[in-house]
């Protein structure tokens, strides 16, 4: 048997390649649908390594791309939002972008457009995700018709309640709508914006979020962890996001704990900033913004000096507008043009990504007449994310 091939993904003149070294590769010589398990072995150690794996030229059935998922995590079992709830929830903000494979429903079909008689589906109208419903702000019409968009949401995929977040999410392309490039604006002030594909899927490092950190919020994010909303996606729905989709604006438009569907305290996730890399041990800085509520801080360990530390006595924030500021802080960077990988997709790619170790958001705006049809699986994981351990905090604090 062939061994796989492997190269660098192919990155846009945008990109730092200095800063992508380790991030993203293209395999070759195999069929993802079909891997033995010294392939799957192989494949796993370069996806936790390298976060993003691309796969060119794919034929992948739903059953085949749910098995290849489950075989990083083998004892997972449900979607990460659980099978057959992202459409019975009316007031989540993902209730329009994903519809379940009947046969198999850890699989979701996205995209845009009406789609007929696809797996089982007799009809299915798909709405690509648009900053358009869910920022605060948008692109002005004429821009718009000139093809400026934005980033939808920068997120990671996990329900974010209950669920344990997915270890990988597989992307599947099935019909890929090619036009003219569109340029992402950040419309935050600084200028940056970035050429892309249309419906791109937009990828950044959370190795390189924390790496690129000055000191004192290194430290601070080694200490901390941040609790989430219940329902996080419907407590969000109603609020506006910012314009580079890095969270939410503070507008107090979020409702209540009390005017959410029935929750349980249990089932609140308070997780670490920081999340530890099962093969290489490295740190990455994964944190949905937008579902985030509050923040909690450890003190500075015993021997560690003072000098700027923030929160050096640690601390429980609840004010939204300085949990928001903090991490928007923290986390910025990192989207910055230089350091993002917007893939452009072609027919038959397949993206499988480390979860737990990268953001992504959805990009661009389509006409009502482009289709595009995608297959999409993640599973709620069997345990929780690691967080810095004592050697880690020591050195980062």
């Amino acid at each position: 048997m062939a061994a796989i091939e492997i190269a660098s993904l192919p990155l846009p003149p945008s990109a730092d390649a200095s800063k992508f070294f380790d991030f993203g590769r293209e395999l070759r010589n195999v069929n993802p649908g079909a891997l033995t398990a010294e392939q799957f072995k192989e494949i796993e150690q370069l996806l936790y390594k390298h976060s993003v794996l691309l796969f060119r030229d794919v034929n992948l059935t739903p059953e085949q791309q749910y098995a290849l998922v489950k075989a990083f995590d083998p004892t997972s079992e449900s979607y990460g939002h659980g099978n057959f709830k992202t459409e019975s929830i009316k007031k989540s903000i993902l209730h329009p972008h994903l519809r379940t494979i009947p046969r198999q429903p850890q699989v979701q079909l996205i995209g845009h457009g009406v789609v007929y008689n696809h797996e089982g589906l007799a009809e299915a109208e798909l709405q690509h995700p648009s900053h358009k419903t869910f920022h605060k702000t948008r692109v002005s019409e004429e821009d718009d018709a000139k093809g400026v968009t934005r980033f939808y949401r920068w997120h990671i995929d996990a329900a974010l309640y209950d669920l344990a977040p997915p270890k990988v999410t597989a992307l599947y392309g099935i019909s890929v709508p090619q036009s003219p490039k569109q340029v992402c604006r950040y419309d935050d002030g600084t200028g940056d914006e970035l050429e892309v594909p249309l419906g791109t899927t937009a990828f950044v490092s959370g190795k390189m979020m924390f790496e690129i950190l000055p000191p004192e919020l290194k430290s601070l994010a080694v200490r901390s962890k941040v609790k989430y909303a219940p329902h996080p996606y419907v407590w969000m729905a109603t609020a506006g996001a910012k314009s580079n989709g890095l969270g939410i604006e503070t507008d107090g438009l979020e409702p209540s704990l009390d005017e959410l569907p029935s929750w349980e305290e249990s089932k609140i996730q308070i997780l670490p900033v920081l999340w530890k890399n099962p093969v290489t041990g490295c740190l990455h800085f994964i944190v949905h913004p937008c579902g985030v509520v509050e923040l909690l801080v450890d003190p500075l360990p015993d021997g560690v000096k003072r000098n700027d530390a923030l929160y050096p006595d640690g601390a429980h924030i609840t004010d939204l507008q300085t949990v928001r500021d903090l991490l928007y802080k923290m986390q910025r960077p990192a989207i910055a043009p230089n350091l993002v990988y917007p893939h452009d997709w072609q027919e038959k790619d397949l993206i499988l990504f480390h979860n737990r170790g990268v953001m992504h958001s959805v990009v661009g705006t389509f006409k009502p007449d482009q289709v595009r049809v995608f297959h999409q699986c993640n599973l709620a994981a069997s345990d929780m994310p690691v967080g810095p351990d004592v050697v880690d905090v020591k050195n980062w604090a």
